[in-house]
Protein backbone atom coordinates (compact mmCIF):
# COMPACT_ATOMS: atom_id res chain seq x y z
CA UNK A 1 0.00 0.00 0.00
CA UNK A 2 1.44 3.34 -1.03
CA UNK A 3 1.25 6.07 1.57
CA UNK A 4 -0.01 9.47 0.45
CA UNK A 5 1.53 12.37 2.32
CA UNK A 6 -0.59 15.52 2.66
CA UNK A 7 0.50 18.38 0.51
CA UNK A 8 2.33 21.12 2.34
CA UNK A 9 0.18 24.16 2.87
CA UNK A 10 1.57 27.16 1.07
CA UNK A 11 2.42 29.98 3.45
CA UNK A 12 0.89 33.37 2.81
CA UNK A 13 2.97 36.53 2.89
CA UNK A 14 1.45 37.32 6.31
CA UNK A 15 2.47 33.87 7.59
CA UNK A 16 6.04 34.34 6.44
CA UNK A 17 6.20 37.80 7.96
CA UNK A 18 4.94 36.54 11.34
CA UNK A 19 7.31 33.55 11.31
CA UNK A 20 10.29 35.77 10.50
CA UNK A 21 9.36 38.25 13.24
CA UNK A 22 8.97 35.50 15.86
CA UNK A 23 12.10 33.50 15.02
CA UNK A 24 14.61 35.86 16.74
CA UNK A 25 12.42 35.84 19.87
CA UNK A 26 11.83 32.09 19.94
CA UNK A 27 15.19 30.85 18.70
CA UNK A 28 13.49 28.55 16.19
CA UNK A 29 11.07 28.76 13.26
CA UNK A 30 7.47 28.39 14.49
CA UNK A 31 5.43 25.76 12.70
CA UNK A 32 1.80 26.10 13.78
CA UNK A 33 1.39 29.82 13.26
CA UNK A 34 -2.29 29.74 14.19
CA UNK A 35 -1.24 28.99 17.78
CA UNK A 36 0.87 32.12 17.90
CA UNK A 37 -1.91 34.21 16.41
CA UNK A 38 -4.17 33.00 19.22
CA UNK A 39 -1.42 33.82 21.72
CA UNK A 40 -1.57 37.44 20.61
CA UNK A 41 -5.32 37.85 20.15
CA UNK A 42 -7.02 40.10 22.70
CA UNK A 43 -10.63 39.36 23.64
CA UNK A 44 -11.67 42.76 22.25
CA UNK A 45 -10.84 41.50 18.74
CA UNK A 46 -13.88 39.19 19.06
CA UNK A 47 -12.34 36.44 16.93
CA UNK A 48 -13.87 32.96 16.46
CA UNK A 49 -12.31 29.69 15.37
CA UNK A 50 -13.55 27.43 12.56
CA UNK A 51 -16.06 25.87 14.97
CA UNK A 52 -17.52 29.23 15.92
CA UNK A 53 -15.92 29.30 19.39
CA UNK A 54 -14.63 32.71 20.57
CA UNK A 55 -10.91 32.73 21.29
CA UNK A 56 -8.26 34.99 22.76
CA UNK A 57 -4.86 34.54 24.36
CA UNK A 58 -6.45 33.68 27.72
CA UNK A 59 -6.61 29.88 27.22
CA UNK A 60 -2.97 29.74 26.12
CA UNK A 61 -2.09 32.04 29.03
CA UNK A 62 -3.65 29.48 31.40
CA UNK A 63 -1.66 26.66 29.82
CA UNK A 64 1.56 28.67 29.69
CA UNK A 65 1.27 29.60 33.36
CA UNK A 66 1.16 25.90 34.32
CA UNK A 67 3.99 24.89 31.97
CA UNK A 68 6.17 27.77 33.14
CA UNK A 69 5.61 26.86 36.79
CA UNK A 70 6.48 23.22 36.12
CA UNK A 71 9.73 24.01 34.29
CA UNK A 72 10.84 26.51 36.95
CA UNK A 73 9.96 23.97 39.67
CA UNK A 74 12.12 21.33 37.95
CA UNK A 75 15.00 23.82 37.65
CA UNK A 76 14.81 24.66 41.37
CA UNK A 77 14.47 21.00 42.34
CA UNK A 78 17.71 20.22 40.48
CA UNK A 79 19.57 23.39 41.50
CA UNK A 80 18.79 23.43 45.23
CA UNK A 81 18.96 19.82 46.49
CA UNK A 82 18.78 20.99 50.11
CA UNK A 83 15.76 23.23 49.65
CA UNK A 84 12.56 22.20 51.41
CA UNK A 85 9.07 22.62 49.94
CA UNK A 86 8.50 26.03 51.51
CA UNK A 87 11.80 27.42 50.23
CA UNK A 88 11.27 26.05 46.71
CA UNK A 89 7.74 27.44 46.57
CA UNK A 90 8.88 30.91 47.62
CA UNK A 91 11.71 30.92 45.10
CA UNK A 92 9.41 29.82 42.30
CA UNK A 93 6.97 32.61 43.21
CA UNK A 94 9.78 35.16 42.96
CA UNK A 95 10.92 33.93 39.55
CA UNK A 96 7.43 33.86 38.02
CA UNK A 97 6.13 36.96 39.81
CA UNK A 98 3.74 39.12 37.81
CA UNK A 99 6.21 42.01 37.94
CA UNK A 100 8.98 39.85 36.48
CA UNK A 101 6.80 38.41 33.72
CA UNK A 102 5.58 41.89 32.80
CA UNK A 103 9.19 43.00 32.43
CA UNK A 104 9.93 40.01 30.18
CA UNK A 105 6.91 40.72 27.99
CA UNK A 106 8.06 44.32 27.59
CA UNK A 107 11.65 43.27 26.91
CA UNK A 108 10.50 40.96 24.10
CA UNK A 109 8.17 43.67 22.72
CA UNK A 110 5.30 41.19 22.46
CA UNK A 111 2.75 44.00 22.35
CA UNK A 112 3.70 44.59 18.69
CA UNK A 113 1.93 41.35 17.72
CA UNK A 114 -1.35 41.98 19.53
CA UNK A 115 -4.59 41.88 17.57
CA UNK A 116 -6.93 44.14 19.53
CA UNK A 117 -9.55 46.86 19.27
CA UNK A 118 -8.13 48.48 22.39
CA UNK A 119 -5.41 51.10 21.96
CA UNK A 120 -2.05 50.17 23.45
CA UNK A 121 -1.99 53.05 25.94
CA UNK A 122 -5.18 51.72 27.50
CA UNK A 123 -3.72 48.32 28.38
CA UNK A 124 -2.63 47.70 31.95
CA UNK A 125 0.91 46.48 32.64
CA UNK A 126 -0.27 42.92 33.24
CA UNK A 127 -0.94 42.36 29.54
CA UNK A 128 2.82 42.02 29.00
CA UNK A 129 3.09 39.11 31.42
CA UNK A 130 -0.14 37.60 30.11
CA UNK A 131 1.24 37.61 26.57
CA UNK A 132 4.47 36.00 27.70
CA UNK A 133 2.56 33.17 29.40
CA UNK A 134 0.38 32.75 26.30
CA UNK A 135 3.53 32.57 24.17
CA UNK A 136 4.90 29.82 26.44
CA UNK A 137 1.65 27.92 25.94
CA UNK A 138 1.93 28.29 22.16
CA UNK A 139 5.57 27.12 22.17
CA UNK A 140 4.62 24.06 24.21
CA UNK A 141 1.83 23.03 21.84
CA UNK A 142 3.88 23.81 18.74
CA UNK A 143 7.23 22.29 19.72
CA UNK A 144 6.71 20.15 22.81
CA UNK A 145 8.05 20.19 26.36
CA UNK A 146 11.77 19.93 25.50
CA UNK A 147 11.90 22.97 23.21
CA UNK A 148 9.61 24.92 25.54
CA UNK A 149 11.96 24.17 28.44
CA UNK A 150 14.95 25.39 26.38
CA UNK A 151 13.03 28.57 25.50
CA UNK A 152 12.34 29.30 29.19
CA UNK A 153 15.98 28.61 30.11
CA UNK A 154 17.17 31.07 27.43
CA UNK A 155 14.65 33.81 28.19
CA UNK A 156 14.24 33.56 31.98
CA UNK A 157 16.66 31.33 33.83
CA UNK A 158 20.02 32.06 32.19
CA UNK A 159 19.71 35.87 31.87
CA UNK A 160 17.59 36.70 34.92
CA UNK A 161 17.80 34.08 37.67
CA UNK A 162 20.42 34.50 40.39
CA UNK A 163 19.36 32.36 43.35
CA UNK A 164 21.56 34.23 45.85
CA UNK A 165 20.00 37.56 44.89
CA UNK A 166 16.49 36.10 44.79
CA UNK A 167 16.80 34.89 48.38
CA UNK A 168 16.85 38.53 49.48
CA UNK A 169 14.09 39.71 47.16
CA UNK A 170 10.63 40.42 48.52
CA UNK A 171 8.09 38.54 46.42
CA UNK A 172 5.06 40.34 47.89
CA UNK A 173 5.21 43.45 50.05
CA UNK A 174 1.56 42.98 50.95
CA UNK A 175 2.21 39.50 52.37
CA UNK A 176 5.31 40.76 54.18
CA UNK A 177 3.42 43.68 55.74
CA UNK A 178 0.39 41.62 56.77
CA UNK A 179 2.68 39.09 58.44
CA UNK A 180 4.43 41.90 60.31
CA UNK A 181 1.15 43.61 61.30
CA UNK A 182 -0.23 40.37 62.71
CA UNK A 183 2.98 39.57 64.56
CA UNK A 184 3.11 43.07 66.08
CA UNK A 185 -0.68 43.05 66.74
CA UNK A 186 -1.21 46.23 64.74
CA UNK A 187 -4.57 47.29 63.31
CA UNK A 188 -4.48 47.75 59.54
CA UNK A 189 -6.92 48.35 56.74
CA UNK A 190 -6.61 48.54 52.95
CA UNK A 191 -9.07 51.26 51.95
CA UNK A 192 -9.96 50.96 48.25
CA UNK A 193 -11.66 53.50 46.00
CA UNK A 194 -12.12 53.90 42.25
CA UNK A 195 -10.38 56.86 40.63
CA UNK A 196 -10.70 57.16 36.86
CA UNK A 197 -9.41 60.72 36.80
CA UNK A 198 -8.52 61.76 33.25
CA UNK A 199 -7.59 58.21 32.25
CA UNK A 200 -9.73 56.22 29.83
CA UNK A 201 -9.13 53.08 31.89
CA UNK A 202 -10.48 52.69 35.42
CA UNK A 203 -7.89 53.01 38.19
CA UNK A 204 -7.99 51.93 41.82
CA UNK A 205 -6.63 53.97 44.70
CA UNK A 206 -5.55 52.22 47.89
CA UNK A 207 -4.69 53.70 51.26
CA UNK A 208 -3.00 51.43 53.79
CA UNK A 209 -4.06 52.63 57.23
CA UNK A 210 -2.00 51.34 60.17
CA UNK A 211 -3.22 52.09 63.69
CA UNK A 212 -5.36 54.89 62.29
CA UNK A 213 -2.53 56.49 60.26
CA UNK A 214 -2.24 56.42 56.45
CA UNK A 215 1.15 54.76 55.97
CA UNK A 216 1.18 54.03 52.24
CA UNK A 217 -0.77 54.89 49.10
CA UNK A 218 -1.01 53.19 45.70
CA UNK A 219 -2.80 53.79 42.40
CA UNK A 220 -3.00 51.28 39.54
CA UNK A 221 -5.31 49.64 37.01
CA UNK A 222 -5.94 46.67 39.33
CA UNK A 223 -6.74 46.44 43.03
CA UNK A 224 -3.97 43.90 43.57
CA UNK A 225 -1.28 46.09 42.05
CA UNK A 226 -2.48 49.19 43.89
CA UNK A 227 -2.38 47.26 47.18
CA UNK A 228 1.15 46.08 46.41
CA UNK A 229 2.31 49.64 45.68
CA UNK A 230 0.74 50.92 48.91
CA UNK A 231 2.30 48.04 50.86
CA UNK A 232 5.75 48.72 49.39
CA UNK A 233 5.57 52.39 50.33
CA UNK A 234 4.34 51.49 53.80
CA UNK A 235 7.23 49.06 54.16
CA UNK A 236 9.82 51.74 53.48
CA UNK A 237 8.11 54.20 55.81
CA UNK A 238 8.29 51.58 58.60
CA UNK A 239 11.57 50.03 57.47
CA UNK A 240 13.59 50.86 60.59
CA UNK A 241 11.02 49.23 62.88
CA UNK A 242 10.66 46.18 60.64
CA UNK A 243 14.41 45.62 60.21
CA UNK A 244 14.98 45.47 63.92
CA UNK A 245 12.83 42.33 64.13
CA UNK A 246 12.81 40.86 60.63
CA UNK A 247 15.28 38.25 59.38
CA UNK A 248 17.92 39.99 57.20
CA UNK A 249 17.24 37.63 54.28
CA UNK A 250 13.79 39.13 53.65
CA UNK A 251 14.95 42.72 53.56
CA UNK A 252 15.12 44.43 50.18
CA UNK A 253 16.84 47.82 50.37
CA UNK A 254 15.77 49.02 46.94
CA UNK A 255 13.79 52.22 47.33
CA UNK A 256 10.32 52.28 45.75
CA UNK A 257 9.86 54.28 42.60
Amino acid sequence: MKLRWPRATKQSAADKELAQALKPILGFTPQQLELYRKAFTHSSAQKKDVHGHPFSYERLEFLGDSILGTIIAKYLYDSVPGGDEGYLTKMRSKIVSREHLNELGKELKLIQFVDSKVQEQHFGDNIFGNLFEALVGAVYLDQGYGTCSQFIYRKIIEPHVDLDQLEGKVASYKSLMIEWFQKEKKRFDYQISVDSGNDAQKHFCVKLVVDGVVTGKGRATSKKKAEEIASKRAYFSLQDKIQRKAHPSVINTTKPR
